[in-house]
């Protein structure tokens, strides 16, 4: 049977991956930004064409 704390990591890593800023995740979580891109760090890369996409939409509405 599962601890509730298992669904821990599945939490964190939804949230790096839907794209909330890993400030805010580390905070929720109670760990610190250097923490979450060590462990987490796999789960934040492979989403060029997203940020891209949100950069140039940003630079559009300047």
């Amino acid at each position: 049977m599962g601890q509730p704390y298992d669904l821990r990591h599945a939490g964190i890593t939804w949230r790096l991956a839907a794209g909330v800023p890993v400030g805010q995740v580390a905070d929720w979580a109670g760990n610190s930004v250097e923490v979450l891109q060590r462990v987490y760090h796999l789960c934040m890369s492979g989403y060029d064409d997203v940020w891209i996409k949100k950069m140039d939409r940003a630079r559009k509405e300047l």
